[in-house]
């Protein structure tokens, strides 16, 4: 029987506070200790890490460049929350003269300290260890109930940087399609592509370009999600549409993913013909390493958000936006041509807190999708403004987001830019003015800072939406 996968996922300010912990420059071990959450759909495990919780390093009876030892009362607290939640823990140390292995003394501390912890966790969860070598890279492994360690297969950072580390580092021949974009960003960055899922939520104007580029790049495995049917005005932007298409009354997702299958380049495709708002969808999407966002409902664009932070997920937001003069003689004719790309990492800023919407306008957005005839009788009341019809779409301007989006994702996978990526939370473009802006991340939301790493919970995302079972 084949084990299942488990994947360790931090968010950046994780790495971050692990790294300045466990390498403060003295030469010496240090330790840590990790608070996760989990996602486990019975063949793949994801640990979420929700806490940080620093020995400090004066509570060690030992530090030397090879050893460390401390007071497994120190982690009293951490248990006791642990233990509250049903979650997993994970101790971290680092190894400063850079030994990539488990050894014999850190075998002798996980076989005194893990008992322990299963035993003040009752719950039947996973628990571990990792190690941080200088660079940042680290590897780890988990016990099961029965004492038996695997490795743990993949430890990813959704940060400034993209980090995707693998306990079995593939160096396989990459496929010939590929060998020109190697060239630009080395075939270790085709291999982790080709082991990487991504969730697109959203198979219209830039889900379309985005699949295709991520499958073209050479893609592991592409979840894509959307739940409308094609229509007329929908064949100017889906590549690969046709008019019989909408004669059929085909599923946008059926049109971009047989696409996708045709080119025969070794993606996986999982298509949902459902709204994000399912309650199976947001589990598989759970299980995705990276998220694009190509949807213009509110709502959608709030729980892909919140998706990403509960599950310690990278997620790349696209907007596009046309605006055409309302009134007078120039009614109708276009004055702007722009769109946004905002990256989103766990425990920073979101799309609520860089004023992209508010939660009222979220609320909206749900009235709107659970009960049409309400929220119509409330905007023509009055209470709710700013809705708009079918708006604009040029599927050059639309490749052009798209483009972007993925280019933003490769720039944190392969860092390239003379400017560190942390300046490019938010990337604008206008063609109007035909100027390229970004934007610096900024503080955490207050909104989705506490929700960083929880994993699943009851309901799904904290939201009562999802409280039996399936969202309206």
């Amino acid at each position: 029987m084949t084990r299942s996968t488990t994947t360790l996922a931090l968010a950046g300010m994780h790495h971050g506070a692990l790294r300045a912990h466990l390498y403060p420059g003295d030469g010496n071990e240090a330790v840590a200790v990790l608070a996760c959450g989990r996602r486990d759909d019975g063949h793949k495990t994801r640990l979420t890490v929700q806490e940080v919780f620093c020995i400090p390093h004066l509570a060690c009876t030992v530090r030397k460049p090879d050893q460390v030892t401390w007071p497994t009362d120190a982690i009293m607290p951490l248990l006791d929350r642990a233990a509250d939640r049903g979650l997993t823990v994970i101790k971290v140390h680092s190894h400063p003269g850079g030994y990539d292995q488990f050894s014999s003394l850190d075998d002798s501390a996980d076989a005194l300290l893990l008992p322990l912890v299963r035993g003040w966790i009752e719950a039947d969860v996973p628990h571990g260890s990792a190690i941080m070598l200088p660079d940042g890279r680290m590897f780890g492994r988990v016990y099961g109930s029965n004492g038996t360690a695997h490795p743990i297969d993949l430890i990813s950072v959704a940060g400034d940087d993209l980090h995707f580390w693998f306990a079995d580092e593939q160096q396989t021949a990459i496929p010939g399609f590929t060998a020109s974009h190697a060239q630009a960003f080395d075939a270790g960055t085709i291999q982790r592509l080709q082991r990487l899922t991504f969730g697109v939520v959203g198979a219209s104007g830039t889900g379309s370009p985005t699949v295709e580029q991520i499958v073209r790049l050479g893609a592991g495995h592409v979840i894509s999600v959307d739940h409308d049917r094609m229509e007329e005005r929908n064949v100017n932007r889906i590549i690969n549409s046709t008019m019989e298409d909408v004669r059929q009354g085909r599923f946008k997702v059926d049109v971009v993913a047989d696409a996708a299958e045709r080119l025969e380049l070794g993606t996986k495709v999982t298509r949902f013909r459902r709204s994000l708002w399912d309650h199976d969808v947001v589990l598989a999407i759970a299980g995705c390493d990276v998220l694009f966002g190509c949807m213009d409902t509110v709502d959608g664009r709030f729980l892909l958000n919140a998706i990403a932070t509960y599950y310690n997920i990278p997620y790349f937001d696209i907007g596009v936006r046309l605006d055409a003069i309302p009134d007078g003689p120039r009614r109708g004719t276009i004055r702007e041509v722009c769109g946004t790309i905002n990256y989103l990492q766990p425990g920073r800023s979101s799309l609520m807190s860089r004023g992209l919407f508010r939660m009222a306008d979220v609320a909206a957005a749900g009235l709107r999708r659970k009960d049409p005839a309400a929220h119509a009788q409330q905007v023509k009341d009055g209470y709710i403004r700013g809705v708009q019809g079918h708006r604009p779409a040029v599927i050059s301007v639309n490749m052009l987001a798209s483009s972007l989006a993925v280019s933003e994702f490769l720039a944190r996978l392969h860092p390239f830019r003379e400017e560190p990526n942390g300046d490019y939370a938010a990337v604008a473009f206008s063609l109007s003015s035909m100027e390229i802006i970004n934007d610096p991340e900024t503080d955490a939301c207050p909104i989705l800072k506490n929700a960083v790493g929880r994993g699943d919970i009851e309901p799904l995302v904290g939201l009562m939406d999802f409280a039996h079972g399936r969202a309206a």
